[in-house]
């Protein structure tokens, strides 16, 4: 028999008897603010609006006892929790994006808008996400059982994954590409002469001597002079490997060309290591990643005392830092801090949810949220100190102003590190070091993410005496389909690919729009009061009165301004500056953000729609919560006692959770 949707009303046998004490006693103990929705029985026909407390009772009814729910598995430490969420937050933004806006929004002066937006956004979603999962103990999904009517926001958070995971990794192919070269006595995008290097390749360096008329430069042949004239056409080998040897750059995205079977090999080994991160579940991820976490730091260090070593390093730092005031009345600034703060932070993609539900009921989530927050915005400003030393080390070697050299995202760990490293002594060591932390700096953020849909998926789909193999086998379908659409970024025309899906299906636009309904729905559909009562019930006091009034009036705006600019600013995708994206590329950027915005609204016409009774009735059905087994523990023992169903001679009678 197929199961009951959770937007309709299960039938229910017309003979059972429809109320006695239990009702009441199940009234009195429900969690917070759900008085008279824990009623299993009751004496009148039920209308459409209490169908909810019949169809998922925490009582079983009389008879034979059914098997309770098993418990969910938790961490094997909290700091299994603080180090995965860590992991998958403290990612590759931190490293490549924050201390470009850092520098180029007007230097230290970001940090305030930053900071602000980080206290009314980034920290009020951040915990609302992981409060949610720890409170439901469910993933993306099913933790949204709290309203079930929208249930589309965990719908929309595993489509926005599900994307991220498909594109991300190729970040990690790249690095293992890199990686690999980098092992080698001379570093291969260090000269020119190689077989992807073409007549304009030349060996660039003290372009400040272009102001006379000529620059010395080296080719694969040997030194010679040219004009500045000259200078415009050629062609840094760092760039020309990038582009000709890792992506082998196509002219358009309607021209894919041939695959490149060393990235292929690099693509499905990477691949490999994070299925085998994540197959056992929250166990075998919260083992590594203590390495995958802590390791980046170690590299970031070692890279930081050899930056500020270098000559030009204490003028890239002062550039770095160096305040703009005027910059503060310039909107973009703060809406690049906005953005960066939902990106960095991992907001809207489910997966903080999927690992907060790993927690015990009890764990202080709440603080754990603050301390996450300073470890990812400390990790993003010493992160811009050792972009900065040796972005500085560069352009004084090349003689030319740091503007001229600062990049950010691909262009920085692809094309402006590299560059860097072959100026300095040893050069293959530092490479090596870079590309391996740039690799397990994005790894852990990559399995996670895979873990959360994981979750979400399974939760879905729950199947309690189904034991570990069903959790590998989904495992291993996820990275296999993943791994079959990235297949299309090893081609020619991968990179116009990867931008499509970097640019549109985890968007600033997509993530705002997700932070904003989650904020919505918790606080006035669910009820911020009400969810802090829940939140108090876990950690054992309640947070302060700031955070329900982030979730209910501030972060929505922040959200919705933001949003709109974006809306109002968009302009269709490029690449490099210099290559438009046809008409039909931006409309398939579209199709992938509009696949996850949509997944709310549809969702709530949906059951709407299905429901039967008045509008009114509909809405108390659908905003009913779903409450689960472990919800139990809010109720006193006297309550307990009066809720349990008469016992059969010889047989006793057991609490369950009606899986709708």
């Amino acid at each position: 028999m197929p199961p009951v949707p959770a937007d309709t009303a299960a039938p229910q046998p017309p003979a059972a008897p429809r109320r006695d004490a239990a009702a009441a006693a199940a009234a009195a103990a429900a969690p917070a603010g759900s008085e008279g929705r824990g009623e299993a029985e009751g004496a009148e026909p039920p209308t459409a609006g209490e169908e909810r407390a019949v169809t998922a009772p925490l009582v079983g009814p009389p008879g034979p006892p059914k098997a309770a729910a098993p418990e969910r598995e938790t961490w094997t430490r909290q700091m299994d929790f603080i180090m995965s969420c860590v992991g998958f937050a403290v990612g590759l933004g931190n490293v490549w994006r924050f201390p470009y806006l850092c520098y180029k929004n007007g230097g230290g002066v970001f940090l305030i808008p930053y900071l602000l937006i980080v206290f009314v956004g980034g920290i009020p979603v951040f915990f609302l996400e992981v409060a949610l999962g720890q409170f439901m103990k469910q993933g993306g999904i099913a933790a949204w059982n709290i309203a079930p009517l929208f249930k589309g926001l965990g719908l929309a958070s595993m489509v926005i994954v599900f994307f991220c995971n498909s594109y991300y990794i190729m970040i990690l192919v790249w690095g293992l590409f890199y990686l690999v070269h980098s092992l080698t006595d001379t570093l291969p995008w260090a000269t020119c002469g190689h077989a992807w290097n073409t007549e304009q390749c030349a060996e660039l360096f003290h372009l400040e001597l272009c102001r006379n008329g000529s620059a010395n430069a080296s080719a694969g042949t040997g030194p010679f002079n040219l004009s500045c004239a000259d200078l415009a056409s050629k062609r840094s080998p760092v760039i020309e490997f990038w582009e000709n040897k890792v992506l082998r750059l196509s002219g358009d995205l309607s021209e894919p060309g041939e695959m490149n079977w060393q990235m292929i090999l690099c693509l499905v080994t990477t691949w490999v290591v994070v299925y085998f991160c994540i197959w056992k579940g929250v166990k075998s991820t919260g083992k590594i990643v203590y390495f995958t976490a802590l390791f980046p730091y170690v590299v970031l260090i070692l890279l930081l005392v050899h930056g500020v070593t270098l000559p030009g390093a204490l003028g890239g730092i002062v550039y770095y830092l160096k305040p703009d005031w005027s910059k503060l009345a310039e909107a973009q600034v703060w809406i690049d801090a906005g953005t960066q703060i939902f990106f960095s932070y991992a907001i809207g993609l489910g997966a903080l949810t999927a690992l907060g539900s790993y927690n015990r009921f009890h764990n202080n989530c709440y603080r754990d949220a603050y301390i996450l927050a300073v470890i990812n915005s400390s990790t993003s400003f010493f992160a811009g100190f050792v972009v900065f030393s040796v972005l500085g080390f560069m352009a004084s070697e090349q003689g030319v102003d740091i503007s001229k050299v600062a990049e950010s995202g691909p262009g920085l760990a692809f094309i402006a590190y590299p560059k860097a490293v072959t100026l300095m002594p040893l050069s293959p060591l530092w490479a090596t070091l870079f590309f391996f932390m740039l690799l397990v700096l994005g790894l852990d953020s990559q399995f996670v993410g895979v873990e959360g849909f994981i979750t979400g998926i399974l939760d879905l789909f729950p199947q309690p005496g189904a034991g570990s193999l069903r959790r590998e086998l989904t495992a291993a379908l996820c990275c296999v389909v993943c791994c079959l659409i990235d297949l299309s970024m090893v081609t020619q025309g991968g990179m116009y690919v990867f931008q499509l899906f970097d640019n549109y299906s985890a968007s600033g636009i997509t993530l705002l729009w997700q932070a904003f309904w989650e904020c919505v729905v918790i606080a006035w559909v669910y009820g911020a009061d009400r969810f802090m009562d829940d939140v108090a019930r876990m950690i054992g006091y309640r947070p302060l009165p700031f955070m329900k009034w982030c979730w209910a009036v501030v972060t929505p705006l922040v959200c919705v301004g933001i949003f709109v600019f974006h809306v109002v600013n968009y302009k269709p995708l490029t690449y490099n500056k210099t290559y438009v994206y046809p008409w039909w590329g931006d409309a398939i950027g579209w199709v992938l953000a509009l696949s996850s915005m949509l997944c709310i609204p549809c969702t709530v016409l949906y059951k709407l729609l299905r429901c039967k009774g008045s509008l009114r009735e509909r809405w108390q059905l659908l905003t009913t919560p779903i409450w689960g087994h472990h919800h139990l523990e809010y109720l006193t023992p006297e309550a307990e006692a009066k809720l349990l169903a008469p016992e059969p001679p010889k047989e006793k009678a057991m609490l369950f959770e009606t899986v709708i």
